[in-house]
């Protein structure tokens, strides 16, 4: 199993997987509980969007992607409070971002790199994109990290944080940056379609488990980076497309745990009848 390291490219897919993987669970707490789950989604079309402008004017993905995603993020979070609009914000910028994409990319000739663009393709992460990832991935982290208790506080009740001293409106728009960079890195992992994934399971894995805000973050890194490890050698010994494979494992789990959850819950009640 250890032998598949040897390979340059392998190697660097499985750090960028990793770090995306734990990043986006860390996010995704947030984002679920404040239930903008589908803001993921959103951007993800987004950032498909922006990758098929910078292919087809041949432009760094990251330096174009990463602006545009950012200033989406921003836009819809802060929509969150007026339920109609965010929902109607987002399915507009998803269809007409992911349309964007599909003429651009079809443009440029490049139509190889639909599917990787839809779909994901970690083992084809370049040298200088798997540096990029993982630096941009680490910085995300460390930043979480940093904030963690003012992101804390914001996810549960903004008016309280608010009446603490705590610049409430700061701290979900750094959110909004940190979910962009996440999805924007994410992507090549995922691709477009399936990078919500990344972000929604692991979040509802553990709320199924665990009762507090701080067990629910550290039990849903750990069920991501649990899933990536255990998809990537699947798709590896299997021939199988990473993506597809890590967010398959995801759904495993969470029925394990929605399963789990039942049973816990009728002894539960057993109990109080005796």
């Amino acid at each position: 199993m250890i032998s598949i390291f040897s390979y340059s490219f392998i190697l660097r897919a499985f750090i960028v997987g990793i770090l995306v993987s734990l990043t986006s669970s860390l996010i995704g707490v947030s984002l679920v509980l404040r239930r903008l789950s589908m803001i993921g989604d959103g951007l993800s079309h987004v950032a498909f969007g922006a990758l098929g402008v910078a292919t087809l004017f041949s432009v760094l993905p990251f330096v174009l992607t990463v602006p545009i995603v950012i200033i989406a993020a921003v836009f819809l979070l802060s929509l969150s409070g007026k339920k109609r609009s965010s929902d109607a914000s987002i399915a507009l910028l998803s269809s007409g971002a992911l349309a964007i994409g599909v003429i651009a990319i079809s443009l440029s000739g490049e139509n190889g790199d639909l599917n990787s663009f839809l779909f994901g393709s970690v083992l084809a992460i370049s040298k200088g994109d798997g540096i990029a990832s993982i630096v941009l991935s680490a910085i995300t982290l460390a930043i979480y990290i940093v904030f963690y208790h003012q992101i804390y506080i914001t996810t549960f009740d903004m008016s309280f944080a608010k009446a603490t001293g705590i610049k409430a409106d700061r701290y979900t728009l750094l959110l909004a940056i940190l979910s962009a960079v996440t999805i924007v890195v994410g992507m090549r992992i995922l691709g477009a379609l399936l990078i919500s994934s990344l972000i929604i399971f692991p979040a509802m894995f553990s709320m199924k488990i665990a009762k507090t805000y701080f067990l629910v973050t550290i039990l849903s890194a750990v069920e991501a980076l649990f899933a990536f490890v255990i998809g990537f050698f699947l798709s590896y010994y299997l021939s199988l497309p990473t993506g597809a494979s890590v967010v398959v494992v995801h759904i495993v789990l969470y029925v394990c745990a929605s399963v789990y959850r039942y049973f816990r819950n009728l002894a539960k009640r057993k109990r109080l009848l005796a």
